[in-house]
């Protein structure tokens, strides 16, 4: 169990490795990632995206300048160390457990330089509810949200998972969509914000498995 455990991130990668490369991928709304860096002298953004797609977000955005919040669950260690192997960061935190310490992370990578992304409803969910931390990370920093979504024609879904979590399997057709922008300014309602960003979500991935499965 133990060897496996230790072996799981490297056939993580490698399979996600055999998916990316057999795989077609469309890419939308990159005008919104545009006008989005565009509004920040420094050239940041927040990405937001469902727990249900990640997966694949470690192909399409290897190598990319980005630190990604994952939870300090043993499968969260195990997911971290896949996305290394894909030169993605990951800061280890979540709502329940090291908020502040992650919140702190994210904070310094911002301040290095680099882009962060935040799984809405992870790690445990309500499925596709936003929960306030990417709020109170965008109010604080003035960085605008970017909405990003990805589908797949072919795929693994587990319905047993609190939000039905999605494995990408070879030969597919892919979708990746960024929506636009987002601001959360110092004096705006968070839950007509969250409304705001759920909505943008739910639409681009509902567009996203459209495309996959045309």
């Amino acid at each position: 169990m133990i060897i496996l455990r230790r072996l799981a991130p490297y056939l993580a990668y490698l399979y996600v490795s055999v998916v990316g490369l057999t795989s077609r991928i469309r890419w939308l709304g990159l005008e919104h990632l545009a006008a989005a860096r565009g509004a920040d002298a420094r050239g940041l953004v927040v990405y937001a995206f469902w727990h249900q797609r990640q997966i694949f977000f470690t192909w399409t955005h290897r190598g990319v300048r980005l630190k990604v919040l994952v939870s300090r669950s043993a499968d969260g260690e195990i997911i971290a160390q896949a996305m290394r192997l894909s030169r993605i960061d990951a800061c280890r935190g979540s709502s329940s457990r090291g908020a502040a310490t992650a919140a702190r992370e994210m904070l310094e990578a911002l301040e290095s330089g680099s882009d962060v992304a935040v799984t809405c409803d992870g790690p445990k969910g309500p499925a596709r509810e936003v929960k306030a931390g990417i709020l109170f990370l965008a109010q604080k920093t003035g960085l605008p949200i970017v909405p990003i979504t990805n589908a797949v024609s072919r795929r693994l879904e587990f319905p047993r998972a609190w939000d039905r979590f999605q494995v990408p399997l070879p030969f597919s057709r892919g979708a990746v969509i960024h929506g636009a922008p987002i601001f959360v300014g110092p004096q705006d309602d968070l839950v007509a914000k969250a409304r705001e960003l759920k909505d943008a979500l739910d639409r681009i991935t509902t567009e996203a498995d459209a495309l996959a499965a045309a």
